[in-house]
Protein backbone atom coordinates (compact mmCIF):
# COMPACT_ATOMS: atom_id res chain seq x y z
CA UNK A 1 0.00 0.00 0.00
CA UNK A 2 1.70 3.54 -1.14
CA UNK A 3 1.88 7.00 0.11
CA UNK A 4 1.45 6.07 4.25
CA UNK A 5 3.83 7.84 6.48
CA UNK A 6 3.83 10.42 8.76
CA UNK A 7 7.75 10.95 8.71
CA UNK A 8 10.35 10.94 11.00
CA UNK A 9 8.91 13.50 13.25
CA UNK A 10 6.57 10.85 14.60
CA UNK A 11 9.19 8.41 15.66
CA UNK A 12 9.46 9.75 19.15
CA UNK A 13 5.71 10.04 19.15
CA UNK A 14 3.83 6.37 17.52
CA UNK A 15 6.39 4.45 18.45
CA UNK A 16 5.35 4.65 22.00
CA UNK A 17 2.88 2.99 24.30
CA UNK A 18 1.43 1.37 27.94
CA UNK A 19 -1.61 -0.11 29.17
CA UNK A 20 -3.01 -3.42 31.11
CA UNK A 21 -0.26 -5.83 32.63
CA UNK A 22 0.00 -9.29 31.57
CA UNK A 23 1.84 -12.12 32.66
CA UNK A 24 5.09 -12.96 31.00
CA UNK A 25 4.51 -16.72 29.15
CA UNK A 26 7.51 -18.72 30.66
CA UNK A 27 8.92 -19.08 27.00
CA UNK A 28 9.91 -15.65 26.70
CA UNK A 29 12.46 -16.20 29.21
CA UNK A 30 13.30 -19.39 27.73
CA UNK A 31 14.09 -20.93 24.41
CA UNK A 32 11.48 -20.11 22.05
CA UNK A 33 9.11 -22.09 20.76
CA UNK A 34 9.78 -23.80 16.77
CA UNK A 35 7.71 -21.42 15.50
CA UNK A 36 9.33 -18.40 17.16
CA UNK A 37 10.98 -17.39 13.74
CA UNK A 38 7.76 -17.56 12.20
CA UNK A 39 5.79 -15.45 14.43
CA UNK A 40 8.30 -12.43 13.90
CA UNK A 41 8.84 -12.77 10.37
CA UNK A 42 5.04 -12.45 10.15
CA UNK A 43 4.83 -9.71 11.76
CA UNK A 44 7.59 -8.35 9.87
CA UNK A 45 6.41 -9.07 6.32
CA UNK A 46 2.72 -7.96 7.41
CA UNK A 47 4.00 -4.37 7.73
CA UNK A 48 6.49 -4.58 4.96
CA UNK A 49 3.57 -5.34 2.38
CA UNK A 50 0.93 -2.90 4.44
CA UNK A 51 3.86 0.26 4.08
CA UNK A 52 5.87 -1.09 0.85
CA UNK A 53 9.14 -1.05 3.01
CA UNK A 54 12.18 -1.66 1.23
CA UNK A 55 14.17 -3.28 4.39
CA UNK A 56 13.61 -3.63 7.98
CA UNK A 57 16.34 -5.54 10.32
CA UNK A 58 15.59 -6.68 13.69
CA UNK A 59 17.32 -7.56 17.21
CA UNK A 60 15.97 -9.70 20.31
CA UNK A 61 17.59 -10.10 23.37
CA UNK A 62 16.10 -12.54 26.28
CA UNK A 63 17.94 -13.01 29.60
CA UNK A 64 20.00 -16.15 29.51
CA UNK A 65 19.16 -16.96 25.65
CA UNK A 66 21.18 -16.03 22.91
CA UNK A 67 20.05 -13.09 20.66
CA UNK A 68 17.41 -13.32 17.89
CA UNK A 69 18.61 -11.61 15.16
CA UNK A 70 17.15 -11.62 11.40
CA UNK A 71 17.33 -8.80 8.60
CA UNK A 72 14.43 -8.77 5.99
CA UNK A 73 14.14 -7.28 2.25
CA UNK A 74 16.90 -5.08 1.01
CA UNK A 75 19.09 -2.69 1.50
CA UNK A 76 17.57 -0.36 -1.29
CA UNK A 77 14.93 -0.30 -3.73
CA UNK A 78 15.71 -1.76 -7.52
CA UNK A 79 18.81 -3.90 -5.59
CA UNK A 80 19.16 -7.01 -5.01
CA UNK A 81 21.21 -6.76 -2.22
CA UNK A 82 19.62 -8.35 0.97
CA UNK A 83 19.46 -6.40 4.82
CA UNK A 84 21.36 -9.26 7.11
CA UNK A 85 22.15 -8.93 10.70
CA UNK A 86 25.16 -6.96 9.85
CA UNK A 87 23.47 -4.26 7.76
CA UNK A 88 24.57 -1.03 8.99
CA UNK A 89 21.73 1.86 9.64
CA UNK A 90 22.08 5.02 11.25
CA UNK A 91 20.94 4.61 14.55
CA UNK A 92 20.14 8.59 15.06
CA UNK A 93 18.97 9.33 18.34
CA UNK A 94 19.31 5.86 19.99
CA UNK A 95 23.36 7.33 19.91
CA UNK A 96 21.75 10.12 22.86
CA UNK A 97 21.98 6.98 25.72
CA UNK A 98 25.47 6.13 24.43
CA UNK A 99 26.33 9.87 25.03
CA UNK A 100 24.97 9.47 28.25
CA UNK A 101 26.72 6.44 29.51
CA UNK A 102 29.47 8.07 28.34
CA UNK A 103 28.95 11.60 30.78
CA UNK A 104 28.20 8.48 33.13
CA UNK A 105 31.30 6.78 33.02
CA UNK A 106 32.96 9.89 33.51
CA UNK A 107 31.18 11.05 36.60
CA UNK A 108 32.04 7.61 37.98
CA UNK A 109 35.31 8.32 37.62
CA UNK A 110 34.71 11.63 39.81
CA UNK A 111 35.78 14.03 36.57
CA UNK A 112 32.76 15.38 37.57
CA UNK A 113 29.17 15.63 38.96
CA UNK A 114 25.67 15.54 37.03
CA UNK A 115 24.97 18.32 38.98
CA UNK A 116 27.86 20.60 39.19
CA UNK A 117 27.50 24.07 37.09
CA UNK A 118 28.26 23.27 33.35
CA UNK A 119 30.06 26.49 33.11
CA UNK A 120 32.56 25.22 35.63
CA UNK A 121 33.93 22.62 32.69
CA UNK A 122 32.92 24.35 29.60
CA UNK A 123 33.48 28.56 31.04
CA UNK A 124 32.15 29.55 27.25
CA UNK A 125 28.57 28.21 27.30
CA UNK A 126 26.25 30.81 27.69
CA UNK A 127 22.21 30.57 27.08
CA UNK A 128 19.87 33.19 25.98
CA UNK A 129 19.31 34.25 29.92
CA UNK A 130 22.42 34.55 32.09
CA UNK A 131 20.42 32.94 35.20
CA UNK A 132 19.53 29.75 33.17
CA UNK A 133 23.54 30.02 32.00
CA UNK A 134 24.60 29.91 35.66
CA UNK A 135 22.45 27.61 37.15
CA UNK A 136 22.93 25.18 34.03
CA UNK A 137 24.30 21.31 35.06
CA UNK A 138 25.54 18.23 33.32
CA UNK A 139 22.62 16.67 34.03
CA UNK A 140 20.84 19.48 32.21
CA UNK A 141 22.54 18.94 28.93
CA UNK A 142 20.40 15.43 28.64
CA UNK A 143 16.86 15.84 29.66
CA UNK A 144 15.42 17.97 27.10
CA UNK A 145 13.88 20.58 29.97
CA UNK A 146 16.57 23.94 29.25
CA UNK A 147 13.10 25.63 27.86
CA UNK A 148 14.62 25.65 24.25
CA UNK A 149 11.46 25.20 21.55
CA UNK A 150 11.14 21.63 20.21
CA UNK A 151 14.57 21.20 17.52
CA UNK A 152 16.47 24.28 18.24
CA UNK A 153 19.19 25.12 15.86
CA UNK A 154 18.50 21.92 13.98
CA UNK A 155 19.07 23.61 10.63
CA UNK A 156 22.52 23.76 11.76
CA UNK A 157 23.06 20.34 11.21
CA UNK A 158 19.97 18.92 9.25
CA UNK A 159 21.00 18.99 6.37
CA UNK A 160 24.64 19.12 6.52
CA UNK A 161 25.75 22.80 6.74
CA UNK A 162 29.20 24.49 7.74
CA UNK A 163 28.61 25.24 10.77
CA UNK A 164 30.96 23.21 13.68
CA UNK A 165 30.63 22.82 17.11
CA UNK A 166 32.28 26.77 17.84
CA UNK A 167 29.31 28.07 16.03
CA UNK A 168 27.25 26.08 18.15
CA UNK A 169 28.73 27.27 21.25
CA UNK A 170 28.17 30.80 20.08
CA UNK A 171 25.09 30.34 18.59
CA UNK A 172 23.20 28.94 21.24
CA UNK A 173 22.89 32.55 23.11
CA UNK A 174 20.85 33.61 20.37
CA UNK A 175 18.29 31.07 20.82
CA UNK A 176 15.01 31.95 22.48
CA UNK A 177 13.36 29.87 24.84
CA UNK A 178 9.83 29.35 24.56
CA UNK A 179 9.01 28.31 28.44
CA UNK A 180 10.80 28.67 31.93
CA UNK A 181 14.13 26.91 32.27
CA UNK A 182 13.56 22.98 33.97
CA UNK A 183 9.49 24.18 33.83
CA UNK A 184 8.65 21.59 30.55
CA UNK A 185 9.62 19.42 28.01
CA UNK A 186 11.12 20.09 24.68
CA UNK A 187 12.92 17.65 22.83
CA UNK A 188 16.35 19.01 21.63
CA UNK A 189 19.44 17.64 19.48
CA UNK A 190 21.71 21.01 20.20
CA UNK A 191 22.62 19.77 24.18
CA UNK A 192 23.68 16.85 22.80
CA UNK A 193 26.80 18.36 20.62
CA UNK A 194 27.65 19.84 23.97
CA UNK A 195 27.84 17.15 25.59
CA UNK A 196 30.00 15.48 23.00
CA UNK A 197 32.10 18.82 23.66
CA UNK A 198 32.45 18.39 27.24
CA UNK A 199 33.36 14.85 27.02
CA UNK A 200 36.45 15.92 24.57
CA UNK A 201 37.34 18.81 27.03
CA UNK A 202 37.26 16.22 30.60
CA UNK A 203 38.71 13.27 28.36
CA UNK A 204 41.13 14.66 26.37
CA UNK A 205 39.87 12.36 23.68
CA UNK A 206 37.13 13.23 20.84
CA UNK A 207 33.53 12.27 21.15
CA UNK A 208 33.99 9.63 18.58
CA UNK A 209 37.16 8.24 19.92
CA UNK A 210 36.03 7.64 23.55
CA UNK A 211 32.76 6.08 22.13
CA UNK A 212 34.78 3.74 20.60
CA UNK A 213 37.08 2.83 23.26
CA UNK A 214 35.60 2.79 26.20
CA UNK A 215 32.09 1.53 24.40
CA UNK A 216 32.07 -0.01 20.97
CA UNK A 217 35.49 -1.89 21.24
CA UNK A 218 34.66 -3.24 24.98
CA UNK A 219 30.83 -4.55 23.79
CA UNK A 220 32.21 -5.99 20.89
CA UNK A 221 30.13 -3.62 18.71
CA UNK A 222 32.45 -4.90 15.57
CA UNK A 223 30.17 -3.57 12.85
CA UNK A 224 29.72 -0.34 14.61
CA UNK A 225 30.95 3.33 14.00
CA UNK A 226 30.48 6.56 15.88
CA UNK A 227 29.72 8.57 12.53
CA UNK A 228 28.53 8.30 9.05
CA UNK A 229 31.77 9.54 7.83
CA UNK A 230 33.76 6.29 9.50
CA UNK A 231 32.02 3.75 7.17
CA UNK A 232 33.91 1.60 5.31
CA UNK A 233 31.43 -1.15 3.83
CA UNK A 234 28.74 -1.51 1.27
CA UNK A 235 26.95 -3.60 3.65
CA UNK A 236 25.33 -0.13 4.53
CA UNK A 237 21.32 0.38 4.56
CA UNK A 238 20.31 2.92 2.11
CA UNK A 239 17.53 5.41 2.85
CA UNK A 240 13.90 6.16 1.25
CA UNK A 241 11.28 8.54 1.81
CA UNK A 242 7.85 9.90 0.06
CA UNK A 243 8.69 12.87 -1.62
CA UNK A 244 5.48 13.99 -2.98
CA UNK A 245 3.38 15.04 -4.46
CA UNK A 246 2.08 17.30 -2.80
CA UNK A 247 4.69 17.38 -0.13
CA UNK A 248 7.32 14.85 1.41
CA UNK A 249 5.75 12.57 3.62
CA UNK A 250 3.15 11.50 0.82
CA UNK A 251 3.46 9.81 -2.54
CA UNK A 252 5.37 6.74 -3.90
CA UNK A 253 8.75 5.96 -1.64
CA UNK A 254 12.09 7.00 -3.56
CA UNK A 255 15.81 6.61 -2.80
CA UNK A 256 17.15 9.33 -1.13
CA UNK A 257 20.70 10.82 0.36
CA UNK A 258 21.78 10.58 3.67
CA UNK A 259 22.10 14.41 4.55
CA UNK A 260 22.97 14.69 8.14
CA UNK A 261 26.08 16.68 8.80
CA UNK A 262 28.61 14.83 11.31
CA UNK A 263 28.35 17.66 13.51
CA UNK A 264 24.86 15.72 15.09
CA UNK A 265 27.31 12.75 16.19
CA UNK A 266 26.97 13.20 19.81
CA UNK A 267 23.50 13.16 19.13
CA UNK A 268 22.60 11.21 16.35
CA UNK A 269 25.77 9.88 14.66
CA UNK A 270 26.13 5.77 15.48
CA UNK A 271 25.72 3.76 12.86
CA UNK A 272 25.53 -0.16 13.96
CA UNK A 273 24.24 -3.33 12.81
CA UNK A 274 21.18 -5.17 15.13
CA UNK A 275 24.28 -7.70 15.54
CA UNK A 276 25.83 -4.60 17.21
CA UNK A 277 22.71 -3.57 18.99
CA UNK A 278 21.64 -6.29 20.38
CA UNK A 279 25.03 -6.40 22.72
CA UNK A 280 24.17 -3.07 23.71
CA UNK A 281 20.98 -4.12 24.96
CA UNK A 282 21.95 -7.08 26.56
CA UNK A 283 24.91 -4.58 28.81
CA UNK A 284 21.86 -2.58 29.43
CA UNK A 285 19.78 -5.02 30.91
CA UNK A 286 22.69 -6.63 32.88
CA UNK A 287 22.44 -2.68 34.31
CA UNK A 288 26.22 -2.42 32.97
CA UNK A 289 28.00 -5.31 33.32
CA UNK A 290 29.57 -7.36 30.53
CA UNK A 291 29.68 -11.32 29.80
CA UNK A 292 32.84 -12.08 32.13
CA UNK A 293 31.86 -10.24 34.95
CA UNK A 294 33.80 -6.34 33.65
CA UNK A 295 31.66 -3.89 34.04
CA UNK A 296 31.67 -0.27 32.10
CA UNK A 297 29.52 1.27 34.85
CA UNK A 298 27.28 0.25 38.21
CA UNK A 299 24.02 -0.63 38.65
CA UNK A 300 23.50 2.56 40.49
CA UNK A 301 24.45 4.26 37.43
CA UNK A 302 22.19 2.35 35.65
CA UNK A 303 19.62 3.10 37.78
CA UNK A 304 20.32 6.87 37.57
CA UNK A 305 20.68 6.57 34.12
CA UNK A 306 17.11 5.26 33.92
CA UNK A 307 15.58 7.56 36.12
CA UNK A 308 13.05 9.93 34.90
CA UNK A 309 13.74 13.42 35.19
CA UNK A 310 11.27 15.14 33.09
CA UNK A 311 7.37 14.35 32.62
CA UNK A 312 7.01 14.13 28.59
CA UNK A 313 3.14 13.22 28.62
CA UNK A 314 0.43 11.84 30.74
CA UNK A 315 -2.75 10.76 29.84
CA UNK A 316 -5.66 8.10 31.02
CA UNK A 317 -4.18 5.11 28.90
CA UNK A 318 -5.31 3.63 25.95
CA UNK A 319 -7.16 4.06 22.70
CA UNK A 320 -8.62 2.33 19.87
CA UNK A 321 -5.59 3.31 18.14
CA UNK A 322 -3.21 3.00 20.25
CA UNK A 323 -4.45 0.67 23.25
CA UNK A 324 -0.82 0.42 24.77
CA UNK A 325 -0.57 4.39 24.98
CA UNK A 326 0.71 5.57 28.39
CA UNK A 327 -0.19 6.75 31.16
CA UNK A 328 2.62 8.65 31.92
CA UNK A 329 5.70 9.29 29.80
CA UNK A 330 9.12 10.87 31.00
CA UNK A 331 12.65 11.90 29.53
CA UNK A 332 15.46 10.12 31.64
CA UNK A 333 19.30 10.25 30.69
CA UNK A 334 19.45 9.52 27.00
CA UNK A 335 16.28 6.89 27.52
CA UNK A 336 13.16 7.49 27.22
CA UNK A 337 10.74 6.07 30.65
CA UNK A 338 6.70 5.23 30.11
CA UNK A 339 4.47 2.32 30.85
CA UNK A 340 3.92 -0.49 28.94
CA UNK A 341 1.00 -3.33 29.22
CA UNK A 342 1.59 -2.52 32.68
CA UNK A 343 5.39 -2.71 32.85
CA UNK A 344 8.26 -0.37 32.47
CA UNK A 345 9.56 0.02 29.20
CA UNK A 346 12.89 1.98 28.88
CA UNK A 347 13.13 2.99 24.74
CA UNK A 348 14.24 5.64 22.48
CA UNK A 349 13.80 6.21 19.05
CA UNK A 350 15.69 7.72 15.88
CA UNK A 351 14.89 9.39 12.66
CA UNK A 352 17.28 10.49 9.98
CA UNK A 353 16.56 11.52 6.56
CA UNK A 354 15.15 8.25 5.07
CA UNK A 355 15.91 5.75 8.08
CA UNK A 356 14.02 5.29 11.27
CA UNK A 357 15.32 2.36 14.31
CA UNK A 358 13.92 1.73 17.69
CA UNK A 359 15.25 0.51 20.78
CA UNK A 360 13.09 -1.21 23.46
CA UNK A 361 13.67 -2.82 26.71
CA UNK A 362 11.34 -4.09 29.67
CA UNK A 363 13.73 -5.03 32.18
CA UNK A 364 11.04 -6.89 34.69
CA UNK A 365 10.73 -9.74 32.26
CA UNK A 366 14.57 -9.12 30.33
CA UNK A 367 13.86 -8.71 27.28
CA UNK A 368 14.96 -6.09 24.82
CA UNK A 369 13.31 -5.28 20.58
CA UNK A 370 15.74 -3.30 17.89
CA UNK A 371 13.82 -2.77 14.78
CA UNK A 372 15.43 -0.47 11.89
CA UNK A 373 14.00 0.38 8.77
CA UNK A 374 15.07 1.90 6.24
CA UNK A 375 12.41 4.33 5.67
CA UNK A 376 11.13 7.37 6.72
CA UNK A 377 7.42 5.56 7.80
CA UNK A 378 6.52 4.82 11.53
CA UNK A 379 6.43 1.40 10.56
CA UNK A 380 9.33 0.36 13.21
CA UNK A 381 7.60 1.79 15.93
CA UNK A 382 4.31 -0.55 14.75
CA UNK A 383 6.79 -3.31 14.07
CA UNK A 384 8.51 -2.87 17.88
CA UNK A 385 5.02 -2.63 19.79
CA UNK A 386 3.73 -6.16 17.26
CA UNK A 387 7.11 -8.14 18.76
CA UNK A 388 6.58 -7.04 22.32
CA UNK A 389 3.13 -7.57 22.45
CA UNK A 390 3.66 -10.97 21.15
CA UNK A 391 6.81 -11.46 23.86
CA UNK A 392 4.66 -10.48 26.26
CA UNK A 393 1.54 -12.48 25.44
CA UNK A 394 -0.74 -10.45 25.20
CA UNK A 395 -4.21 -11.65 24.37
CA UNK A 396 -6.04 -11.07 22.44
CA UNK A 397 -3.74 -10.42 19.69
CA UNK A 398 -3.76 -6.57 18.46
CA UNK A 399 -3.69 -5.39 14.71
CA UNK A 400 -0.65 -2.60 15.01
CA UNK A 401 -0.75 -2.68 11.23
CA UNK A 402 -4.29 -1.82 10.89
CA UNK A 403 -3.52 1.15 13.51
CA UNK A 404 -0.72 2.21 12.12
CA UNK A 405 -1.89 2.28 8.77
CA UNK A 406 -5.35 4.46 10.14
CA UNK A 407 -2.77 7.00 12.06
CA UNK A 408 -0.90 7.38 8.82
CA UNK A 409 -4.02 7.96 7.06
CA UNK A 410 -4.90 10.21 9.34
CA UNK A 411 -1.93 12.25 9.47
CA UNK A 412 -1.58 12.32 5.68
CA UNK A 413 -5.72 13.59 5.54
CA UNK A 414 -5.05 16.69 7.58
CA UNK A 415 -1.93 17.46 5.75
CA UNK A 416 -3.56 17.53 2.51
CA UNK A 417 -6.74 19.06 3.30
CA UNK A 418 -4.03 22.26 3.10
CA UNK A 419 -3.10 21.30 -0.50
CA UNK A 420 -5.19 21.46 -3.46
CA UNK A 421 -4.13 19.98 -7.26
CA UNK A 422 -1.01 18.40 -6.14
CA UNK A 423 0.28 21.04 -4.24
CA UNK A 424 0.21 23.78 -1.66
CA UNK A 425 -2.70 26.43 -1.71
CA UNK A 426 -1.19 29.53 -2.53
CA UNK A 427 -2.67 32.10 0.32
CA UNK A 428 -4.03 35.27 -1.01
CA UNK A 429 -1.86 38.64 -1.35
CA UNK A 430 1.00 39.98 -3.20
CA UNK A 431 4.42 41.29 -3.08
CA UNK A 432 4.22 44.78 -2.26
CA UNK A 433 7.49 46.29 -3.84
CA UNK A 434 9.31 45.67 -6.58
CA UNK A 435 11.14 42.46 -6.51
CA UNK A 436 14.61 44.08 -6.66
CA UNK A 437 13.50 45.57 -3.27
CA UNK A 438 13.65 42.47 -1.68
CA UNK A 439 16.72 41.08 -2.78
CA UNK A 440 19.86 41.78 -0.09
CA UNK A 441 22.07 40.06 2.38
CA UNK A 442 20.22 38.88 5.53
CA UNK A 443 21.80 37.42 8.65
CA UNK A 444 20.15 35.46 11.76
CA UNK A 445 22.81 35.52 14.55
CA UNK A 446 22.77 31.76 15.35
CA UNK A 447 22.33 30.10 11.64
CA UNK A 448 23.99 32.55 9.20
CA UNK A 449 23.10 34.44 6.03
CA UNK A 450 20.75 34.11 3.43
CA UNK A 451 21.41 35.79 -0.28
CA UNK A 452 18.26 36.73 -1.62
CA UNK A 453 19.09 37.93 -5.28
CA UNK A 454 16.90 39.21 -8.68
CA UNK A 455 17.54 37.67 -11.66
CA UNK A 456 15.51 37.56 -15.12
CA UNK A 457 13.27 34.97 -13.87
CA UNK A 458 12.46 36.03 -10.47
CA UNK A 459 14.28 36.10 -6.90
CA UNK A 460 16.55 33.75 -5.91
CA UNK A 461 17.61 32.05 -2.32
CA UNK A 462 21.10 30.87 -1.15
CA UNK A 463 21.25 29.56 2.60
CA UNK A 464 25.11 30.29 2.75
CA UNK A 465 25.76 27.47 5.24
CA UNK A 466 23.60 25.23 3.60
CA UNK A 467 24.52 24.03 0.17
CA UNK A 468 21.33 22.04 -0.39
CA UNK A 469 19.13 25.03 0.25
CA UNK A 470 18.99 26.94 -3.42
CA UNK A 471 16.09 27.75 -4.86
CA UNK A 472 13.75 30.27 -6.96
CA UNK A 473 11.32 31.72 -4.49
CA UNK A 474 7.66 31.62 -6.24
CA UNK A 475 5.34 34.54 -4.66
CA UNK A 476 3.48 32.95 -2.01
CA UNK A 477 0.64 35.88 -0.35
CA UNK A 478 1.66 38.69 0.99
CA UNK A 479 5.10 39.75 0.92
CA UNK A 480 6.01 35.83 1.18
CA UNK A 481 7.68 33.70 -1.67
CA UNK A 482 8.00 29.84 -1.20
CA UNK A 483 10.84 27.44 -1.92
CA UNK A 484 11.41 24.76 -4.27
CA UNK A 485 14.62 23.13 -3.17
CA UNK A 486 16.03 20.33 -5.49
CA UNK A 487 14.31 16.90 -5.28
CA UNK A 488 14.80 15.17 -1.51
CA UNK A 489 16.73 18.37 -0.40
CA UNK A 490 14.61 18.26 2.74
CA UNK A 491 11.69 20.75 3.15
CA UNK A 492 10.66 23.68 1.61
CA UNK A 493 10.18 26.74 3.49
CA UNK A 494 7.87 29.98 2.96
CA UNK A 495 9.72 33.18 3.02
CA UNK A 496 8.10 36.23 4.20
CA UNK A 497 9.80 39.74 4.00
CA UNK A 498 8.90 42.01 7.20
CA UNK A 499 8.48 45.54 5.15
CA UNK A 500 8.31 48.88 6.56
CA UNK A 501 8.15 52.51 4.70
CA UNK A 502 8.95 50.67 1.21
CA UNK A 503 12.18 48.70 2.80
CA UNK A 504 12.59 45.20 4.01
CA UNK A 505 13.27 45.21 7.71
CA UNK A 506 13.77 41.35 8.22
CA UNK A 507 13.01 37.93 7.14
CA UNK A 508 10.96 35.48 8.88
CA UNK A 509 10.26 31.64 7.82
CA UNK A 510 8.60 28.48 8.22
CA UNK A 511 8.37 25.23 6.53
CA UNK A 512 5.74 24.75 3.84
CA UNK A 513 4.52 21.43 4.61
CA UNK A 514 2.35 20.23 7.89
CA UNK A 515 4.55 17.56 7.66
CA UNK A 516 7.77 18.61 7.83
CA UNK A 517 10.17 17.00 10.63
CA UNK A 518 10.86 19.07 13.61
CA UNK A 519 14.43 19.91 12.66
CA UNK A 520 13.42 22.22 9.88
CA UNK A 521 13.07 24.64 12.11
CA UNK A 522 12.64 27.65 9.92
CA UNK A 523 10.61 29.32 12.23
CA UNK A 524 13.36 29.75 14.44
CA UNK A 525 15.07 31.65 12.00
CA UNK A 526 14.88 35.46 12.61
CA UNK A 527 17.06 37.35 9.83
CA UNK A 528 17.66 41.52 9.53
CA UNK A 529 19.34 43.15 6.46
CA UNK A 530 23.02 43.36 6.18
CA UNK A 531 23.95 47.08 6.23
Amino acid sequence: MSGLTIGRRGALALGLAGAVGLALPAWALEAPPADFDNAIGTIVANFMKAFGTPGIAVAIVRKGQPAWLQGYGVRTMGKPAPVDVHTRFGIASNSKAFTAAALAMLVEEKKFGWDEPLTRYLPEFRMHDPAVTGMFTVRDLLVHRSGLPLGAGDLMYFPQSTADTAQVMRGLRFLRPVRGFRTGYDYDNILYIVAGVLIERISGKSWRAFVTERLLAPLGMTDAVASRELLRTDNVAGRHARLGPPVRGIGPMQVVKPDEAPLIDAGGGINASVADIARWLEAQLALGELPGGKRLWSAETAAEMWKPQVIMSSSDGGTDLNPARPVMQGYALGWIVQDFRGRRLISHSGGLSGQVTQTAMIPSAGIGVAVFSNTEDSVSGGIRNAILDHLLGTAPAYDWVASYVARDRQAQAEALSEMSAGDAKPPEGAPSLPLAAYAGRYRDPWYGDIVVTARADGLHIEFVPTRAFQSVLEPWGADSFRTRFPTGAGEDAVVTFAVADGKVTGVRMKALSPLADFSYDFHHLDFVPVR
